[in-house]
């Protein structure tokens, strides 16, 4: 099978353009980067050329060794994934020592994969060990009202979760565990890296104040509907601050709770008042 024949290389390509539909990705923000599972090689390995040289990855990661990752690439822009996906993605397997990758596969104009890969890599190892192996994706885009309320609201996990919650009765469902918040540094820097993947630890979702969304998930549905959910809430949110700086009324915490037994969810409890 080709590369570009394979489900997981559509499904991917589509996330692209989707979020760029949503407007999320201007020029060339944002990235993505999928953990490629042993099947899903063998089925595209024949189209992989393994004599282009390893490049240092800026951080380790001991635990993806002789993994691969499809990825976007360093420079490039949503919009064009779709229409020219082997300028613009490419596949990258990490060395046995976890700290270089070879593009094996994309990126035929020449390039990098995205400038966020050690943070990419670094989160997705984290998530990897956390969830057993489950989680496979790793996400940044430039929700627009995520970011705006960044400006807003107190940079605080707390205040943003259950403003958050309290917008759209799916978002408790859908992100249970609520939202990490990392203040502004450096994009692309290990400093932010490091603090995002301390985050993830615990969140499937990290908002990078005046930055943007890092999201994470199983699946390239999961992934960008947890991203689409929580930008859909802010959305909702600015409207309501756009009207009015009181709320008459909004989901109490007893009926934040309540949704636990028929949605099978567990809510974080340091974001719930519980007197």
């Amino acid at each position: 099978m080709k590369v570009l024949e394979a489900k997981f290389v559509q499904d991917f390509i589509n996330l692209c353009n989707e979020g760029y539909l949503k407007g999320w990705h201007e020029r060339n923000g944002g990235n993505l980067t999928y953990r490629i599972k042993d099947e899903e090689i063998s089925l595209i390995c024949e189209e992989f050329n393994y004599n282009n040289e390893f490049r240092d990855i800026g951080t380790e990661v001991k635990d993806l060794a002789n993994e691969y990752f499809l990825v976007t690439g360093s420079g490039k822009f949503m919009m064009n994934v779709k229409r020219d996906p082997e300028g613009s993605i490419c596949i990258i397997k990490v060395d046995e020592t976890g700290t270089k990758y070879q593009i094996v596969w994309g990126l035929v104009n020449g390039g990098h994969p995205t400038s966020e890969l050690p943070s990419h890599l670094m989160n997705m190892e984290v998530i990897k060990k956390r969830t057993n192996g489950k989680y496979r994706v790793v996400y940044h885009c430039h929700a627009t009202n995520v970011i705006a309320l960044t400006f807003v609201l107190p940079l605080d996990e707390k205040v943003f979760t259950r403003e958050l919650w309290q917008m759209a009765t799916e978002c408790c469902i859908v992100f249970p565990s609520g939202v990490g918040i990392c203040k502004w540094m450096v994009p692309g820097g290990r400093e932010i890296a490091v603090e995002t993947s301390k985050l993830v630890k615990e969140y499937d979702a990290v908002i990078w104040a005046h930055h943007g969304l890092f999201s994470v998930g199983e699946d390239f549905d999961s992934t960008f509907g947890l991203a689409d959910t929580i930008e859909k809430s802010a959305e909702i949110l600015v409207k309501v601050l756009s009207i009015t700086d009181k709320k008459l009324q909004t989901i109490t915490d007893k009926e934040l709770l309540s949704l636990e037994k028929d949605f099978n969810v567990k809510l974080n409890r340091k974001f719930i008042n519980e007197d």
